[in-house]
């Protein structure tokens, strides 16, 4: 059984206060596999105190010193690499292969984005007969969400640590494994006490008063668009800065010169892996009207090739969704779609056959959608695509920005230059050409509902960094 009934504050773990815990559930058994604690306003206090106090030695360190910090963390963290993945598969259910490579290998991947983005950024630069200064903005709340969980949590703690910044985490409650080891990771790297603070909790709970905090400088936060709404709200009174990471509804271009059944066949499986919970799926995807018949075959049949299945069992491709609530949410979508007249060729309500115990949902495709569709609109957040049609480019394009978010877009053309003339025109903060994957020196956030700043790489750390100029130096 996995114990996150304690909290790590200023280098020492600690006993929660909460007079109940909470269980941690396996979503592939529905079983409970932990306990985790959660903390209150009075940890907060505690952890927020601990890292002002640790800010004002640590704020002051070289640049070497962090980088030679942070590869003690990767050396380490390449050591709980299994307990990582183990636990990550445990707790939310993605199958082991993938929570070995992908989500397991995103972590050590953002350590060493942060440090090769450390290695080159000019942190002082003359201006006109002043000296600019970049300097670490203090001490942040970081509140981090399950469905990526140590990709989320290590991309925000490796670059407020490259910047020079103290940090209080709130990882998910409902996914606080991996945390608790990624803070026995930092704790045998020897991160000094204070620098970084683990306290488990909900978002009424600690990450509430994590927001509201006066001596929190920044929040770094990643969930869904009406969260992030509550949390700018709960900071705004004392002005700190909020950088969010929120909700997405990516539309997929496949163009008229593109290779119809790599391009097809890509962006399904994309809308698939993780079991669709990623804020960047490529969950729309737009097919010019003459090819639409055969895109929706293709899709059809790579989908019914896709097997959900006990994550821990060879063959499984995908695992089931987090928890109840989400499988219900995701449910309630599917039906939807269904009532306002968009046809199913793949998957569709219910759970797959011989998945019953699990929040197992099948790979579900739609077709004959509009962009009005509630399942056009909302971000399902579980294996649920929805093919469009379009007329011209123009269309296209007028659809893919038809949408509150704009977190990430998808184009596929018969080339990269024909790629790229569509992609300047998508109101969103990253494009992928042609199937290119996602780069973790490349800056990642979004326009609109999807949030602000960005995460990841030299632009990551700048997020954590403040601007002084010095007049005559």
């Amino acid at each position: 059984m996995y114990d996150c009934t304690r909290n790590y504050i200023d280098g020492e773990w600690v006993e929660s206060s909460a007079a109940t815990n909470h269980d941690i559930i396996n979503p592939a058994t529905e079983e409970t596999i932990g306990k985790v604690a959660f903390g209150s306003g009075e940890e907060v206090d505690r952890a927020v105190a601990a890292a002002r106090a640790a800010f004002t030695a640590f704020s002051q360190w070289t640049v070497e010193q962090r980088i030679d910090l942070l590869n003690r963390i990767v050396d380490v963290y390449k050591t709980r690499w299994n307990d990582i993945a183990e636990a990550i598969t445990s707790e939310m259910g993605a199958p082991t292969p993938f929570s070995q490579r992908a989500q397991t290998g995103s972590g050590l991947g953002h350590l060493r984005a942060a440090i090769s983005a450390l290695q080159s950024l000019e942190l002082e630069e003359a201006a006109g007969n002043s000296t600019v200064l970049k300097e670490p903005i203090g001490v942040c709340g970081l509140i981090t969400p399950w469905n990526w969980p140590i990709n989320q949590i290590v991309c925000k703690v490796a670059p407020a640590l490259a910047a020079g910044c103290t940090v209080v985490l709130k990882p998910s409650e409902i996914a606080p494994v991996n945390a608790t080891l990624f803070a026995e990771v930092l704790h045998e790297a020897g991160v000094p006490a204070g620098v970084f603070n683990l306290v488990h909790g909900d978002g009424p709970g600690v990450g509430a008063a994590l927001c509201k905090h006066p001596d929190i400088d920044m929040i770094s936060f990643t969930g869904s668009t009406r969260a992030g709404i509550l949390v700018a709200k709960a900071a705004a009174d004392s002005v700190k800065r909020v950088a969010q990471e929120l909700g997405g509804k990516s539309a997929n271009i496949i163009l008229e010169n593109a290779p119809l059944n790599e391009a097809v066949s890509s962006g399904v499986h994309g809308m698939f892996h993780n079991s669709g919970q990623s804020c960047n799926a490529p969950s729309r995807m737009l097919v010019p009207e003459k090819l639409y018949e055969e895109a929706v075959a293709i899709a059809a049949s790579v989908a019914s090739e896709i097997h959900p299945g006990d994550p821990t069992e060879e063959g499984s491709d995908i695992g089931p969704v987090i928890s109840e609530v989400q499988y219900d949410k995701i449910q309630n979508l599917i039906n939807a779609g269904i009532a306002e007249g968009a046809r199913v060729v793949a998957g569709g309500p219910g759970k797959p056959e011989g998945l019953e115990t699990g929040y197992y949902v099948k790979p579900t495709v739609f077709r004959d959608v509009n962009n009005d569709m509630t399942i056009a609109r909302e971000e399902i957040f579980g294996p649920v695509l929805c093919m469009l049609p379009y007329s011209d480019i123009d269309q296209a394009v007028a659809i893919a920005n038809d949408s509150p978010y704009g977190l990430s877009g998808y184009v596929w053309g018969g080339s990269a230059t024909e790629a790229m003339t569509v992609a300047r025109r998508l109101r969103t903060g990253m494009v992928h050409i042609n199937g290119a994957p996602t780069d973790v020196l490349a800056p990642f956030g979004g326009y609109k509902q999807s949030g602000n700043g960005r995460e990841w790489g030299a632009h990551g750390i700048e997020d954590f960094l403040e601007t002084k100029a010095v007049m005559g130096a």
